[in-house]
Order: structure tokens, then C-alpha cells, then sequence
């Protein structure tokens, strides 16, 4: 069997529906080789776009996503993509096409060294030499990519290796228990939560991989334990939860860190410190729990006082299991002012006839017209502060934010990604006129496809967060204005349904249209900043309030 058909048949083996990429000289037989096979092979028009969509994939399903590259430039141009996935613990297994053997010893043609390139960006990668150790080298490729905690991984395969014949046979994908967590641990958590009196549950990203949702939600719900989550752990309670105070992972002081403040005891669940650094809330020494699949990082403003590092779900299950034995009475009455605040913040922005748009007032808008079921995915800009903040998400995975490595140009890829793996899903892809244009290009890709979606796009002629961070700082912004194409024209360049409200009543009007329409379509709409500087001065107060009780952090 030729080697490409091999690699193809481990692809097939590891349950792969859809490989993302472009096409180039040294992938070629493997591109002939997977027309052959049951795995659809998804021509993108950028491999960011490609790393990207696999990158979703990746973190929807659980099971890695696949994107493909030829050497040199189409390697390197993987990158973002991937080190986006390995910071966002989203399982992605990246190919690229190599020149031959004989020529990699000296400087040729499009040759660059991608294995060292990929090293820091991966969780493992590696080239293939032979075609003998093909089937060991994919098996190995998906299972550490998968593994907790996910990220990329990485192969590279020769154009003449590509072409070689190979006795291999693709290796038996087996199932793994990850470890339970020590009995002995689990009884010293309970004497610290029996001790305390208004302990609190900081869910991160690990929190909406696997069955951990579901038994953090019993533990907090049955308990009375109020959940914070980061803004990649958004979901992992329901927003209609009465324990959920939404979310944390702001460069302010936000209304929900009166909550952090008062806790005694903080259970931090899938906490990923990549994501929100532990200065921002673990300020004054308190009693921390960690709960996670590997052990603490060794961080000097994050030292848990005791670690459960085991399968979450597991962990979560046998608290509650112990919790239940005990005559644990929380008093719930602490943080139920806190939430309500918070609600009332977030309901105050909803838009009025004769006003300007927001962006906090549009997503108002989207916590009414989406359901439970519905996605939201977030490109990063000043919008991804106001979703991570006012959008009320109640599953998980029903809101997707890129916050590890923070990638701008990530939702449009990412919605063709998501609208492929569940068509009968609605889904909003939220951006800013920057993050746009990064990738604007994979309007053609979701057209060609036929897949279903909507994007948002908030003009402000400005990389907005970029402007809105330097105001705050120095008083004006520099290098951010923008000038832009005619959004709606370009879109319906692609034969795109397009809009662009001037009305509160028309975007009330548009946006229920688009979302109930089933097809792909793109909202343009201009937004006042406004309410962003709006936003840091009422949180300054905050600080200030803050500072003037205690003297600050």
C-alpha cells in the first residue's frame, strides 16, 4: 500500500470527517489519497482560516480537528491557528507536505526547518521518515492531542516518503480511564468546605470538557455554591442558574468581584491560568481548592492549599457523593444581591428606539433571539470584553471565546467549522471590523459549502479594545483607525444576503429575520464606543470604592 494511502486509512481509523487546508506540490498524493476515502477534504482559501475551523472543531467535539498544509509558507501560515489551539486546550492535529529527504540537508526550494518551528507550539509533532512508523506516529499524533490537557500536535510527511510503499495497518484506537481522584484528598476538601462559610467555584475551561458541566452544575445547584466562570468556562452553569454570577477575566474590576472578594474558600475547577492570570482575584491569601485534570502550575500568586488533580467529573461526583452525607446548610443570601446587581447591569443596556447601536445593546438583543441550544462564537476585540461580560450563556459550548492565546480572525473560520458539525444549530459568528477582514476571505468557503450561519460585524472603523485600552491609559489612542469596504456590497459579492439596520426597529427586525432564515447571511452594524469608556469609569469607581474600605489589593 502507498504510504499517503496508508496515512489516509489511520485518519479514517481515528474517526476524521473533514480535513481543512489547501492544496500544494509536496501534499499531493495524500490529497489524491483522501479523494479516495470516506474523509471530505475542505479546500479553505487561507490555512489560518483552515487551523482555525479545525480548532473548533477540536473544542466542539472533543475529538481532534484536522487541518493540512504544504511545506514552507503554507506550514508557517498554520501557526496562529495552532498555537491558538494548544492555549486554548483544543485537540488539533496539524499535516504538513515536505520536500523530499534528500534535499533537506541543504537550503533549498521553500524549505524551512517546521518541526522546530512547531516544537513551542505544539503539545508533540514530529516528521515521518519512514514509512514503517506512519501508523504509530498518527495514533500517537491523536492521542496526545486529545489527552488532557488538549492542544495541537503536529506531523510532517515528505513528498517521497508520501509516495513509498508501506506493510503498516493502522493501530487500534483503545480507551483510556483517566485516574480517580485519592479518597483521602477528596475527605480533606469536604473538612474545608464544612468549614467554610461562603465558599465559591471559579470554572474555567477544563469545566465544559467531558461530563465536568454536568456534575458541577449538581454540585452547586444541590449546595447552594455560587459559580463565577472565566470567559472560557462560560456555560458551564446555566445563566438561569440562581447560583451563577456569570463571569470573571476582565482587565477591570468588574460587579462580580464583590462575590470573589467576600468567599472564604474559592474551588477553582479547570481553572486555566493562560486564560486569567490568579493576581487578577487570588489578592488576598485565601483557601483555594484546585480541581483539575493535571496538578497546579507552579505560580507564585496561585499555590491551592490542596489539589484534587484527577478526572474532573470524577472529582466533582465524589464531593457531592461525601457532601451528601454531611448536614452541609449554605446560606445562599450572600451572593443573591450580587447576581441580581449584575443582572439589572446587563438589562440596562438594552436599546431604545432612537439610540444609537451598542455593542452591549445588541448582545441584549442576542440574549433574547438565541436559545440554549444556539451558538455564539466570539472573534477578540472590545466586543469579546462585552459577550465574556453581558452574554447569558447557558450550555456548554454555547458561547466559544478564543482567550488563551486571544487570536483575532478566529469566529468566521470557526462558524463553518461549528455549522459543520451541527447543521440543524444556529449560529452567530461576532466580530469586529478588524478581526473581518483577517479572514473575511472564508465567506467563499461557508458559500461553496452551503453551510449556515451569521455573522455580526460591529463597525467602528477602529481596532476598538486597542483604542479603548490606550484612552484609558494616556488619554487618546494611536495607530487604530481604519477605513473600510462597503460591508454589505462585499458580501453580497459572494451572493450573500446582507444587511445593514440604521434603526433600532430594523435590527430587532433583521436580526430575527437572519437568525430564523437558515442560510448564511452578515449583519453590519456601526456602533457607538461610547459605552465602553462608560464601562471603566463605573468600574474604576469600583476600584476606588474598593481601596477606599481596604486599602486595595
Amino acid at each position: 500500500m502507498k504510504t499517503s494511502d496508508l496515512f489516509v486509512r489511520c485518519l479514517e481509523n481515528e474517526g476524521v470527517k473533514y480535513v481543512f487546508g489547501l492544496p500544494g506540490e509536496e501534499n499531493e498524493d495524500l490529497l489524491f489519497s483522501l479523494e479516495k476515502s470516506g474523509i471530505k477534504f475542505i479546500p479553505t482559501r487561507h490555512e489560518q482560516g483552515a487551523a482555525f475551523m479545525a480548532d473548533v472543531w477540536g473544542r466542539l467535539t472533543g475529538k481532534a480537528g484536522v487541518c493540512l498544509a504544504t511545506l514552507g509558507p503554507g506550514a508557517t501560515n498554520l501557526i496562529t491557528g495552532i498555537a491558538d489551539a494548544t492555549l486554548d486546550k483544543s485537540p488539533v492535529v496539524a499535516i504538513t507536505g515536505q520536500g523530499s529527504i534528500e534535499r533537506l540537508h541543504q537550503e533549498s526550494h521553500q524549505h524551512l526547518d517546521i518541526v522546530s518551528m512547531f516544537k513551542p507550539i505544539t503539545k508533540w509533532n514530529a516528521a515521518i521518515t519512514d514509512p514503517d512508523i506512519v501508523c504509530e506516529v498518527v495514533r500517537k499524533a491523536f492521542k496526545i492531542a486529545e489527552n488532557e490537557k488538549p492542544g495541537a500536535t503536529h506531523i510532517e510527511l515528505s513528498e517521497d516518503v508520501a509516495k513509498m510503499d508501506s506493510q503498516g495497518r493502522p493501530l487500534t484506537v483503545k480507551k483510556f480511564c483517566r485516574p480517580y481522584p485519592d479518597p483521602s484528598t477528596v475527605t480533606e476538601a469536604i473538612d474545608l468546605i464544612m468549614r467554610s462559610k461562603r465558599p465559591l467555584i471559579i470554572a474555567g475551561n477544563g469545566a465544559i470538557r467531558k461530563m465536568a458541566s454536568k456534575e458541577l452544575r449538581t454540585l452547586s445547584e444541590q449546595f447552594g455554591i455560587p459559580v463565577v466562570s472565566t470567559l472560557m468556562g462560560k456555560g458551564a452553569i446555566s445563566a438561569e442558574s440562581p447560583q451563577c454570577l456569570f463571569s470573571i477575566g476582565f482587565g477591570f474590576r468588574d460587579l462580580v468581584m464583590e462575590a470573589v472578594d467576600a468567599a472564604d474558600l474559592i474551588l477553582t475547577v479547570g481553572y486555566d491560568i493562560a486564560e486569567y492570570a490568579p493576581e487578577k482575584w487570588n489578592c488576598a491569601d485565601k483557601t483555594v481548592i484546585h480541581i483539575d485534570f493535571t496538578p497546579a502550575e507552579v505560580y507564585r500568586h496561585y499555590q491551592p492549599d490542596l489539589e484534587i488533580a484527577a478526572d474532573i467529573s470524577s472529582s466533582l461526583r465524589s464531593l457531592v457523593q461525601k457532601l451528601t452525607e454531611t448536614s452541609l446548610m449554605l446560606d445562599s443570601q450572600w451572593y443573591a444581591s450580587i447576581r441580581k446587581t449584575i443582572l439589572d447591569d446587563i438589562n440596562s443596556y438594552e436599546l431604545k428606539d432612537g439610540q444609537k447601536f451598542t455593542i452591549p445593546g445588541t448582545i441584549c438583543l442576542l440574549n433574547t433571539c438565541l436559545n440554549d441550544e444556539d451558538l455564539l462564537i466570539s472573534d477578540v476585540g472590545s466586543h469579546k470584553i462585552w459577550i465574556g461580560r453581558n452574554y447569558l450563556t447557558s450550555s456548554p459550548n454555547g458561547c466559544i471565546i478564543s482567550n488563551g492565546l486571544a487570536s483575532m480572525g478566529i469566529s468566521l473560520p470557526g462558524a463553518v467549522a461549528a455549522a459543520l458539525e451541527n447543521p440543524n444549530r444556529r449560529v452567530v459568528a461576532a466580530m469586529g471590523d478588524g478581526g473581518f477582514l483577517m479572514n473575511s476571505q472564508e465567506l467563499e468557503t461557508a458559500k461553496r459549502l452551503g453551510v449556515n450561519f451569521t455573522t455580526i460585524i460591529f463597525n467602528d472603523n477602529d481596532y476598538g479594545l486597542i483604542s479603548w485600552k490606550q484612552t484609558i491609559n494616556v488619554g487618546r489612542s494611536f495607530g487604530t483607525k481604519l477605513t473600510n469596504p462597503d460591508f454589505k456590497a462585499y458580501a453580497e459579492s459572494f451572493g450573500i444576503k446582507a444587511y445593514r439596520p440604521t434603526t433600532v426597529k430594523e435590527l430587532k427586525l433583521q436580526l430575527k429575520e437572519a437568525l430564523d432564515s437558515k442560510t448564511l447571511n452578515v449583519i453590519e452594524i456601526p456602533v457607538d464606543t461610547k459605552v465602553n469608556y462608560e464601562l471603566s469609569m463605573k468600574t474604576r469607581k469600583l476600584q476606588c470604592a474598593k481601596q477606599d474600605v481596604e486599602g486595595g489589593c
